[in-house]
């Protein structure tokens, strides 16, 4: 295909994907911006509420949004596959129906925002700048090599804890009918009778949904400490407008600077050896110009899923 082709398609799905974004919201949230989904269910008819656990949190937003998805997909002519691995990259491959050698690769991401620093959130990670993202033909922990995808892009999710600390977050409900039925049964826990589902409170509310491809909101830090994630920036209004730190340079330099972190070792001001772990010191060596760096939004410590 050919690279103005390739730009186009690109543009076609995205913008598709970000149109597609827009019905979440409806989706996923009731009237009064709470989630809408509430807990699960035992054969006993009991509605267990759901820990705020970041990992928790995401990987039920994953499987509450799939139904939606796979919708989106077939309706583009798309077939999706699914990660073999958990810690495979990427969470989604879409596969062209017509011309599989077509690719896009999509992770679903969600943290919270940070009550502690308002305007921001607690940050993405945006996938491995090891092996796959290093050899581009590399099968090792990812779906497809990672050249095969047209783009790499994030369905990212912003949410706002919901704070218990006036009630409890593990409660057991009863929903109208289902209550007299439930006091029968021996050894049954202690149940809250409630009139409906929507009474109930959620961990997590008032999501934001955005779409961009994962350069476009990269910092030049690591997503976490003990693996090699690239992270994200973490204020909400870059993240929402595609404004990481390579806006300005675009993504042959993420690529470029991602390929290479931490392997580069240069001479700092006192004689000593100093491996380049900041993007304004890469652009210094890279003999750039360093204003072309957007600035580093506040980061808080660490990243979620």
């Amino acid at each position: 295909m050919k690279t103005e082709d390739v730009q186009r398609t690109k543009l076609e799905f995205k913008q598709k994907l970000r149109s597609f974004n827009k019905t979440l919201q409806s989706y996923s949230l009731t009237e009064d911006g709470q989630w809408s989904v509430k807990g699960f269910i035992d054969v006993f008819k009991n509605v267990y509420s759901i820990s705020s656990d970041t990992k928790i949190v995401s990987k039920i937003v994953e499987i509450h949004l799939l139904p939606k998805i796979l919708k989106f997909a077939a309706d583009n002519g798309y077939a999706v596959v699914l990660a073999d691995y958990q810690n495979w990259y990427p969470d989604l491959s879409f596969v062209s129906k017509n011309d599989p050698s077509l690719k896009f690769a999509v992770d679903i991401k969600t943290t919270y925002r940070d009550s502690d620093h308002p305007g921001h959130c607690n940050g993405f990670t945006l996938g491995s700048h090891g092996m796959y993202f290093i050899n581009r033909t590399s099968k090792k922990n990812i779906q497809f090599p990672y050249s095969e995808y047209q783009a790499h892009l994030c369905l990212g999710v912003i949410y706002t804890r919901t704070d218990f600390r006036s009630g409890n977050p593990f409660q057991v409900y009863k929903i109208g009918d289902f209550l007299a039925d439930s006091r029968k049964k021996r050894n049954t826990p202690d149940v809250v009778a409630v009139d409906n589902l929507r009474s109930v409170i959620s961990v997590v509310k008032d999501f934001q949904f955005f779409v961009c491809e994962k350069w476009e909101i990269a910092s030049d830090r690591p997503g976490s400490g003990n693996t090699a994630n690239i992270g994200s920036v973490t204020k909400i209004d870059d993240l929402l407008n595609g404004r990481g730190m390579f806006k300005n340079l675009g993504e042959k330099w993420f690529d470029d600077y991602w390929m290479n972190y931490g392997k580069i070792t240069v001479t700092d001001v006192e004689g000593k050896p100093k491996k380049i772990t900041r993007l304004s010191d890469f652009l210094k060596y890279r003999g750039a110009d360093l204003s072309l760096a957007y600035p580093r939004a506040k980061r808080t410590k660490g990243n979620t899923q």
